[in-house]
C-alpha cells in the first residue's frame, strides 16, 4: 500500500521502474569503456596478450555461470513452499556435491587451464627472434639490445623499446634495486623483476605500433610515474633501427646545441649519463645518446620538447619527487635552452 502511494498511477510506477534498471545499468555500461585503450587487457595486440584475454574471458562466463546457478539454487530454495520440516540429513547428497565436489572440480580446471596458459607466456617451441634485457631502476628502465655487430656487447637504451613486428622477443628482466613489475597489457602478461633473479617473458606485436608499457608492483613514490613505450616496426625497418641506434651520438650543428654540449660537460651530467662517442660513460642514469627521438621524458613523465628538456634538468624533482637526479634550479635561463638544444638533437 505505501509503494503504491508513492508511486501514484499503474503508468508512473512502470516508468519509474524503467528509469531505475536504466540507472542501474549504468555501472556496467561505463566499466566496459575500461575494455578498450593503450592500458586494456583485452585490447589485445599480440598472441600471447590473446591467451590472457581468453583466460579472462573464460574466468568470467565462468563465475557468470556459478554465480548464478548459486543464486538460483538460494531463490529457490528460500522461495519455495515448505510444507513439512525436513528429515534431518535430507539432501546431503546435494550438499556435498554442489558445496564440495563441484567447486573443487571447477578450481583445479580453473588452474589447471591458467597454468598451462602461463608456461607458454615465458616462451614456447619457437625460437625468439630476438632478446633483450630490460633491468628495472627507481624510476626508469634500462634496455639492452645485442649488438648485430659484436656479439659480446650491448646497444644500450632507456625507457623505450624497440621490437620487430610478426615475430616473437624475449625478454630477460631483472631489477637494480627493488622489486618492480614489467608489462604491456596490449602485448601479453606482467612478470616481477626481483634484485638478483632473471626473469623472463615473451611478448610479440602482430602490427607494428606504440603500446604503453608500466610498472606493475608498487615499487616507490614515483611507481605510477615508470612507464615505457614499445615500438613494433616491419622487420627490415627494425634491422635499420638498431644499426642506427649502436652507432655514435651526431655532432650538434647549431651554435646553441655546441655551447649545450660544453655545458653537459661542464656541469657534471657526463659522471651519470653515457652519451655514445663522447666522454660521457656515467651508468647511474638513463643513456642519452638518443635521447631526442623518444617519446617522453622521465619515464613517461613529460612529452618529449626542448621545452620540457629545460623544465625537467632544472625542476625534475618537483615533476617527479624522489628519483635520483639532482636539480639544476641554479642554472640561468641560456644555460638551460643551451643544454635543451643539444640533448634534444640527440636524434
Amino acid at each position: 500500500m505505501a509503494m503504491n502511494a508513492l508511486l501514484g498511477t499503474p503508468g508512473k510506477a512502470v516508468w519509474v521502474h524503467r528509469v531505475t534498471g536504466i540507472v542501474m545499468l549504468l555501472p556496467f555500461i561505463a566499466g566496459l569503456s575500461g575494455c578498450d585503450g593503450i592500458m586494456s587487457i583485452l585490447d589485445v595486440r599480440g598472441p600471447m596478450a590473446e591467451q590472457i584475454a581468453r583466460l579472462w574471458w573464460v574466468l568470467f562466463w565462468g563465475s557468470v555461470v556459478l554465480g548464478g546457478g548459486t543464486i538460483a539454487l538460494v531463490l529457490y530454495v528460500v522461495t519455495r513452499p515448505h510444507e513439512r520440516a525436513p528429515r534431518i540429513g535430507s539432501g546431503m547428497g546435494v550438499m556435498i556435491g554442489g558445496g564440495v565436489v563441484l567447486p573443487v572440480v571447477t578450481l583445479w580446471a580453473l588452474l589447471i587451464y591458467g597454468v598451462s596458459l602461463g608456461t607458454r607466456q615465458v616462451g614456447g617451441e619457437e625460437p625468439p627472434a630476438l632478446t633483450i634485457e630490460v633491468v628495472g631502476h627507481r624510476f626508469w628502465w634500462e634496455v639492452r639490445y645485442p649488438d648485430p655487430v659484436e656479439p659480446d656487447e650491448y646497444v644500450v637504451s632507456a625507457n623505450e623499446i624497440h621490437i620487430p613486428a610478426g615475430v616473437p622477443v624475449d625478454f630477460f628482466v631483472s631489477s637494480a634495486d627493488v622489486i618492480h613489475s614489467f608489462w604491456v597489457p596490449n602485448l601479453g602478461g606482467k612478470i616481477d623483476m626481483i634484485p638478483g633473479r632473471v626473469n623472463q617473458i615473451r611478448l610479440q606485436a602482430n602490427e607494428p605500433g606504440v603500446f604503453r608499457g608500466q610498472c606493475a608492483e608498487y615499487c616507490g613514490p614515483q611507481h605510477a610515474r615508470m612507464a615505457f613505450f614499445v615500438r613494433a616496426h616491419p622487420p627490415e625497418a627494425f634491422e635499420e633501427w638498431l644499426a642506427a641506434e649502436r652507432g655514435e651520438a651526431e655532432e650538434p650543428t647549431s651554435d646553441l646545441a655546441v655551447q649545450g654540449r660544453e655545458q653537459f660537460f661542464q656541469q657534471a651530467c657526463m659522471e651519470c649519463h653515457t652519451i655514445r662517442g663522447t666522454p660521457a660513460r656515467g651508468r647511474a642514469g638513463p643513456d642519452l645518446t638518443r635521447l631526442g627521438a623518444r617519446k617522453t621524458l622521465g619515464a613517461g613523465t613529460l612529452e618529449m620538447s626542448e621545452e620540457n628538456i629545460a623544465e625537467w634538468i632544472a625542476h625534475n624533482q618537483q615533476l617527479k619527487p624522489g628519483n635520483r637526479m639532482l636539480p639544476y634550479e641554479h642554472l640561468d635561463e641560456e644555460t638551460l635552452q643551451a643544454l635543451s638544444a643539444y640533448l634534444e638533437s640527440l636524434q
